[in-house]
């Protein structure tokens, strides 16, 4: 399936950028002083072993997860705390509920599975939240939620639910989902994790496009066709630490670490 290039209107692509940021679930420390910095319109793919921190960085970005240490920062704005003074010195505060689920409206996160809601259709589904977490009129939101549908080709699945549809094609509806939020940055987990094989190219053709368009992009997969294809940037991640990063040529083709080495001898 060929898609057309898919962005939203009047999105300006975000800058991200994380700052020694740790995170540890009991005693297991996944992310460690992880530094990460992503330019506007850029795409950055992470890729690395099951277990190194990859789901977990992204989770940490929009504040999903909660960082121990360090902070993640959106166009200088910090994600899910604020600065203030106390006794001559700054303490990060959290936000309030309220205002960490605004902040977040500026992040399109993309999952593993594709977390539709049931009984709703696709259409439906692409005009919820930005209906009620961002207060747009329904009417306005519906004509750009089937303009979304048909970018990601699936103008004719506007009123099937998501039983009614293929892996893929759930995945492509949560695509528009998340650009239908008009997001500064796109997140995606492991977009193709959950599908058969033979639907995995539907998706990333619609992620190749997305690509195109000058949308800010982090990506948590495992397909390196796709990285060399589509990435400015690709980031290598083991052990919960960044060990390698540069252009695709730079990673895949002349990797400066051992641990980079050895996780592409496996999977190329």
């Amino acid at each position: 399936m060929t898609a057309a290039p898919v962005s939203a209107p009047d999105v300006r692509p975000g800058r991200v950028e994380v700052h020694g940021v740790h995170k540890s679930f009991g005693t297991l420390e996944v992310l460690h002083d992880v530094d990460l910095v992503v330019e506007p319109g850029s795409v950055t793919v992470v890729l690395g072993p099951s277990g190194s921190g990859k789901s977990t960085l992204l989770r940490s970005i929009n504040h999903l997860e909660k960082v121990d240490r360090g902070f993640v920062a959106l166009d200088g704005e910090l994600v899910g705390y604020r600065r203030k003074a106390h006794r001559g010195t700054e303490r990060l505060h959290e936000l309030p509920e309220r205002d960490l689920l605004r902040q977040r409206t500026r992040f399109g996160f993309v999952f593993q599975s594709f977390n539709l809601f049931p009984h709703l259709t696709a259409l439906e589904n692409v005009v919820e939240a930005p209906v009620s977490a961002q207060g747009r009129p329904r009417a306005e939101v519906q004509a750009e939620a089937q303009e979304l549908l048909d970018r990601v080709g699936l103008a004719d699945k506007a009123g099937a639910y998501p039983r009614q549809l293929s892996g893929g094609q759930q995945q492509r509806v949560a695509i528009a989902r998340a650009l239908a939020m008009r997001p500064a940055v796109l997140l995606f987990d492991e977009p193709t994790s959950a599908l058969d094989p033979e639907l995995v190219g539907e998706v990333l053709g619609v992620i190749e496009g997305l690509a195109s368009t000058g949308t800010t992009m982090i990506v948590v997969t495992h397909e390196i066709g796709f990285a060399r294809k589509a990435a400015d940037r690709i980031v290598f991640m083991d052990a919960g630490r960044i060990v390698e990063q540069g252009t695709p040529e730079q990673v895949l083709d002349a990797p400066q670490h051992e641990r980079t080495r050895a996780f592409l001898a496996k999977v190329l």
